[in-house]
């Protein structure tokens, strides 16, 4: 009797993994940033949440029924992609600017494109950086929380004054802070209140294997090992390295935009490569650029280079010809 072999398409190692529960555990790992900006900026960042998240899943349904197509909005990425976004505000916006921040992640960053999966920039950050170019003034003005022997401040982030204000490097690397007080609340946008929050969602989203490390570590050791370089040759060039990494948007960026799934390499080696690069531009902007962030311009320009970085950063196939066992 003939055995019969069945032949079936890739992927052929399957998992229960699927697209709603990765971005609910990415929520889930954001909550307690979440949580710790509400308590420190009050209701009407409850309020920003709210609109933008809404605002991206009814943009999205919406997108979807004029196309003709069956609404994504049940993966929870679009819901995501709105939390992402709202993060990246300043804790005060208005929320009209919000709003067209959320169009210009969903509409244009993503759906446009074909929708998830397709979108060849992080939405998020294409939302944000569309804001940050349109509305200057109001991207970059903050109510910070108080910490150590500085009272609360409004304006620039501790990044934004030592950009406008050269002298302002040396009293900022000299300043008696609290560090341990500054990596469980800091100023900035919504998403950068609290550090060690961060660093947490990070590290459960690893041990949930959502993300690798690879991104991560190599986008922040980079920016740590050329802001330390440039500080110790000459500290009035850039605040410290430690300043660099729990001020901004640095570990939002590295740990929950950088390493979505359609926009970042697909292979280890790849994923070095784009983390190494995210950081130089990420520390260029930040020392000798135009903007005290540069995060998000960092990662949208290496997003464009991830099918180059593919193409080139990937294993060869077993068997090949080419292949080198040792």
């Amino acid at each position: 009797m003939k055995q019969l072999m069945n032949v079936t398409f890739a992927p052929h190692i399957r998992s229960s993994m699927d697209t709603f529960k990765i971005m609910l555990f990415v929520i889930l790992a954001l909550m307690p940033s979440v949580i710790i900006s509400i308590i420190n900026y009050g209701l009407y960042s409850l309020t920003l949440y709210a609109v933008c998240i809404i605002s991206a899943v009814l943009l999205e349904h919406i997108f979807c029924k004029i196309q003709g197509k069956k609404t994504t909005i049940n993966d929870l990425s679009a819901a995501l992609t709105g939390l992402l976004l709202a993060m990246t505000l300043p804790p005060h916006l208005p929320l009209w600017t919000a709003f067209i921040g959320v169009f210009f992640s969903i509409v244009v960053g993503k759906m446009v494109f074909g929708g998830i999966g397709q979108n060849p920039f992080n939405p998020a950050l294409t939302g944000r950086m569309v804001l940050l170019v349109s509305f200057p003034a109001l991207m970059t003005s903050f109510n910070m929380p108080a910490y150590s022997n500085i009272d609360t401040l409004s304006g620039a982030t501790m990044l934004g004054s030592a950009k406008t204000d050269l002298s302002a490097y040396g009293i900022i690397n000299h300043i008696n802070i609290d560090y341990h007080q500054l990596l469980i609340s800091t100023g900035g946008s919504l998403g950068e209140i609290s550090p060690l929050a961060l660093i947490l969602g990070g590290i459960f989203l690893m041990y949930k294997k959502i993300i690798s490390w690879h991104i991560p570590v190599s986008f922040i050791g980079t920016v740590f090992i050329l802001t330390l370089i440039l500080n110790n040759i000459d500290s009035n060039i850039t605040i410290s390295s430690y300043n660099h990494i729990i001020s901004g948007g640095l570990l939002l960026g590295a740990i929950y935009m950088a390493t979505d799934y359609s926009t970042s390499p697909m292979y280890w080696s790849g994923k070095v490569i784009f983390g190494i690069g995210c950081g130089i531009l990420t520390t260029v902007i930040r020392v000798y650029g135009g903007y005290p962030e540069g995060v998000g311009f960092a990662v949208l320009i290496m997003n464009a280079f991830t099918p180059l970085i593919d193409k080139f950063f990937k294993p060869k196939v077993f068997g090949d010809r080419d292949e080198q066992l040792f």
